[in-house]
């Protein structure tokens, strides 16, 4: 893409004026919390260095202590030119940091962000001098169930499926020069019907400043070849507009328009550009995709097609980083051996990734479903911060192509009474209709896994490991499982009391999670198998069961790699594969049952 630079933070949203704060900051505990009290932003006490944006739990931090500590600061200089000062404000930005977040520059207060996956940002113009300035940061975690957290530990050693905790700053923290006049966002949403991409702009202008002599303008391209140029003016803090995109380029697409899908993931360019009186005076460089995802019947379509999901569970853990990539290059090779395996899609676990990588899935072609960091403890405390931080992540990620999917819940966690309780019912429906309030056309998945209430999807998760019994409990019971019977050992039922399926699509979302035996070390689902044949027999018959299942429309398979105690992945934590993935992709490509009428 035109606007990509290696290692930007957010490639949707580009201009040049940047600088990557990643890399050594001073750093110190404050076990006592009495960093506030006694000034840390003043005169800082820390006696140690981290490396950003790695966590001080991780081997790549330079720091590795795994033991809880609630409360942490940071501090680093960084230089600022006075005289770009005076044409644009100065922004720091985070893109994740856990769970609250307090920044002091100079020694003076500059704001604060809850919240440990969403991105946010601080205009520190203001409090900013010529030259050398120091900033300071403080982020406070806990073991609270209330707050949204994923697959973070609450107690002080990993048990089942939670991994050590995260603490502080774990995504890049970057700075950039922003005019004064500028765009802060645009929301592109793709219109097969009409040829066009709608966009939904907000302008930093003072009000003073709107009006004919200002303008918005669009430029798209394909390829190096142009499409088309629109104007907007500038009469108020927020714009709508469409801008065509139908052009006949034979030498490149004969239909008007080139349409993404894994198979075959064009993008196309497009420019901002604000313009006052004939003179820019912000840019911006993005890409977007025309594609269109939605339902018809028990049906999942792409662009009017059919589509058949082969998706895999991806935690995104690395061993010396957690939750952080160690590197854009880590995101590209997870992303590349997911298609070496066979699989078009993933199904991003807990976790909110790096945009660098959302960025790599539109560019390649992989279908990405957005999960979020769940709570487990389900308050009026929990609500709102789910709430506000959900649909955080949605506005943040609305724009990527390869998200198809949005699963706000995951079985029942945070939520654990909603096949029977009306208040966590309501909470659940507000969330979905809040999700289709700003998107109305992705897919939104409650609760993934069983006990639905409003859901575009049902999603069943089940782990039984013999083929022929899996494939009997689906074809012989499917009215029992699509009421509200119960459909595996777990006891669970695919509905919440009081809902019933409506005809949805139905996909199985996990599965398999098979283990080799290693001396007890480590756990996967069912019995661990002795060797790579018997790894590949079994995979290959819980596989193909699934895919005969005659009104099943996709899978996804637990897991992508190992994650510290759960070894239960194709690939171990540092991305070696177990078995052939050759082999696995013939498996999961192999045409067999409901998939035939896909081809």
């Amino acid at each position: 893409m035109k606007c990509y630079r290696k290692d930007y933070p957010r490639p949707q949203f580009v201009r040049d004026n940047w600088e990557n704060l990643n890399g050594t900051w001073d750093f110190g505990f404050d076990d006592g919390n009495v960093g506030e009290r006694e000034r840390w932003y003043e005169s800082f006490p820390g006696d140690r260095e981290i490396r950003v944006p790695f966590t001080y739990e991780t081997k790549k931090s330079g720091i590795g202590d795994e033991t809880r500590h609630d409360n942490v600061w940071y501090r680093r200089k960084v230089r600022v030119d006075g005289g770009r000062l005076a044409q644009n404000r100065y922004i720091i930005h985070f893109e994740g940091s856990d769970f609250v977040t307090k920044l002091w520059v100079n020694g003076r207060y500059a704001g604060s962000h809850r919240g440990g996956y969403a991105r946010f940002s601080f205009d520190i113009t203001d409090l900013l001098r010529d030259g050398e300035n120091e900033l300071t940061v403080k982020a406070e975690d806990s073991y609270d169930l209330q707050q949204p957290r994923g697959k973070q530990r609450w107690m002080n050693e990993n048990f089942a499926c939670w991994y050590v905790q995260t603490t502080g700053i774990w995504k890049t923290v970057w700075t950039e020069y922003v005019p004064k006049l500028s765009l802060a966002y645009v929301k592109m949403t793709p219109n097969l019907e009409t040829l066009s991409l709608e966009l939904e702009m907000e302008v930093d202008v003072p009000e003073n400043r709107m009006g004919p002599d200002l303008m918005v303008e669009t430029v798209v391209s394909y390829e190096g070849e142009f499409i088309n140029r629109a104007m907007t003016a500038v009469n108020g803090s927020r714009l709508e507009t469409a801008v065509s995109v139908f052009r006949q380029m034979p030498h490149l697409f004969e239909s008007g328009i080139k349409t993404w899908s894994p198979e075959d993931p064009a993008l196309y360019d497009i420019e901002f550009r604000l313009v006052e009186n004939g003179n820019v005076v912000d840019e911006i460089g993005s890409y977007f995709a025309m594609r269109e995802i939605r339902i018809d019947g028990p049906n999942i379509l792409l662009n009017g097609r059919p589509l058949y999901q082969r998706l895999i569970l991806d935690q995104g853990y690395w061993r010396d980083s957690h939750l952080t990539p160690p590197s854009e290059e880590a995101l590209i090779e997870d992303i590349d051996k997911i298609h070496q395996l066979g699989y078009n899609g993933l199904r991003k676990h807990q976790k909110t990734e790096d945009e660098r990588f959302l960025y790599w899935c539109d560019v390649k072609g992989m279908l990405v479903w957005s999960e979020v960091a769940a709570a487990y403890r389900f308050t009026d405390y929990a609500v709102c911060e789910f709430t506000r931080e959900w649909m955080e992540i949605v506005k943040q990620n609305y724009n990527h192509p390869c998200i198809i999917t949005w699963t706000p819940f995951n079985e029942s966690w945070g939520i654990n009474r909603v096949e029977t309780q009306r208040e966590q019912q309501h909470f659940t429906e507000a969330i979905y209709h809040l999700t289709k309030s700003m998107d109305k056309h992705r897919p939104v998945i409650v609760n993934d896994g069983w006990e639905h209430t409003v859901s575009d999807i049902i999603t069943l998760h089940d782990y039984e490991e013999a083929g022929k019994i899996l494939a009997a409990r689906y074809t012989q019971y499917k009215d029992e499982i699509l009421s509200t019977g119960v459909y595996h050992c777990l006891h669970k039922s695919a509905m919440a009391n009081g809902y019933a399926y409506q005809g949805q699509p139905i996909i199985i979302s996990e599965y398999g999670g098979i283990a080799f035996n290693n001396d007890d070390s480590g756990w996967g689902y069912g019995n661990k198998v002795e060797s790579k044949e018997d790894f590949v027999k079994r995979f290959d018959e819980i596989t193909t069961a699934v895919k005969e299942i005659p009104y099943v429309c996709g899978f996804c398979y637990t897991q992508v790699s190992d994650v510290q105690q759960e070894i239960n992945g194709l690939m171990d934590i540092d991305r070696n594969f177990k078995v052939d993935p050759e082999v696995i992709r013939e498996i999961n490509e192999r045409r067999v049952g409901y998939w035939r009428s896909y081809q």
